[in-house]
């Protein structure tokens, strides 16, 4: 076994263990991959001002998320099929986070189902939820989230119509993979992840197959995805999304000014700042490159959030830095998943942990509620 130093060790491990389409799946953008590129590479730019000779004991990175006690600022983002990238991979992430106490949330299409989650956690998670056309689908899934304890429900706003991504049309991408001969060809060289696949029941989208109506089996799931993502979505949805729900409710890929006025009207508890992970449009700006101006204009009335391209602990102190209250992590997540399972999420939440206490006790600060901009140098013409 490697010596995991950091995100990155996490996520060769993970390209070597995880069959390419789902590997693919994770680590792309849509299109040129420039927004997905740039989420991560725009962080580099703000450098941090290093303090000296300050008292660096007693430091808490504890804080609340939506009312939520945290460990740190950092929750698990909705990432569709993860448990393609190791079997049962929602019930793994979930269990590593209850564990390390930061909040998981589950995507409607995730391969483990609402009540899986449930049954292999004691602590309340969060579930995401996508604008459809079948309203009575989207009240029953808010109905299973309630009897299941989420303590909050996450809206997808940014994907109305899905973007393209080339590398999951070149692979062929459906889960579970076809038979395929390039398909089996490369799962030979996968061991470790087929037979944990073997030993699972969880192959499909656990939250649709059995529950939507139409979808019994994956011959019509596909059919069904692209019948059901509804372009239509405005912000009286989002009314009715929130009198519907009863609860805490988050609004994720708010990535402009005048939508983020909009998120903060419309009552919701938090947005988060989020290209999709650079998934959706390319060629929209990084995440935190958006976060600031948005920040700035509505921070005072709702929790600023934002994700991707956090890599590390110090990415998560700059975000904070720079307006957000609270973070999320997906690829950072999935690489920990794909390469260890379970112990590998655990692994990359505590490199998070460590990165961020450390650099947060170099620029002078021994609690995460009281970092903000100074920490970080003027950028330089």
């Amino acid at each position: 076994m490697p010596v995991i130093t950091c995100i990155e060790d996490l996520r060769v491990l993970a390209e070597r263990r995880v069959p390419r389409m789902f590997y693919d799946y994770a680590d792309s953008g849509s299109w040129t991959e420039s927004t997905y590129r740039a989420n991560e590479a725009d962080f580099r730019a703000f450098k941090l001002r290093q303090r000296v000779a300050v008292n660096m004991e007693g430091r808490t990175l504890r804080t609340t998320m939506a009312g939520q006690e945290v460990a740190m600022p950092v929750a698990i983002a909705p990432t569709g099929l993860t448990g393609m990238q190791h079997a049962d991979g929602e019930i793994l992430g979930a269990r590593a986070a209850e564990k390390f106490g930061i909040p998981f949330t589950l995507s409607t299409m995730s391969i483990c189902s609402i009540e899986d989650i449930a049954a292999h956690t004691q602590a309340p998670f969060w579930f995401q939820l996508y604008w459809m056309r079948d309203r009575d689908f989207m009240e029953r899934l808010m109905d299973r989230a309630k009897a299941a304890r989420c303590s909050a429900l996450v809206l997808t706003l940014d994907l109305q119509v899905l973007g393209q991504r080339h590398k999951d049309i070149k692979n062929g991408m459906t889960a579970p993979p076809k038979p395929t001969l390039a398909n089996i060809l490369n799962l030979m060289t996968k061991p470790r992840w087929c037979l944990g696949m073997l030993g699972t029941r969880r192959h499909s989208f656990g939250n649709l197959v059995g529950h939507a109506k139409g979808v019994s089996d994956m011959s019509s799931l596909s059919a069904w995805t692209k019948e059901q993502f509804d372009p239509r979505l405005d912000w009286s949805d989002v009314e009715w999304i929130k009198k519907q729900w009863g609860g805490r409710l988050i609004l994720k890929g708010v990535m402009d000014v005048e939508d983020a006025r909009l998120a903060a009207d419309s009552g919701a508890d938090a947005l988060v700042v989020s290209n999709h992970g650079g998934r959706q449009l390319d060629g929209a700006p990084s995440s935190i490159a958006a976060l600031p101006e948005i920040a700035d204009a509505v921070g005072s009335r709702i929790e600023v959030w934002m994700d991707g391209g956090i890599r590390s602990g110090q990415d998560v102190l700059k975000a904070v830095a720079l307006g957000a209250k609270g973070t999320m992590i997906g690829r950072a997540f999935l690489y920990g998943l794909g390469a260890m399972g379970e112990a590998g999420v655990s692994k990359a939440l505590e490199l998070i942990r460590h990165e961020l206490d450390i650099t947060m006790a170099f620029t002078g600060h021994t609690d995460i509620r009281t970092v903000d901009r100074r920490i970080l140098l003027p950028a330089r013409a």
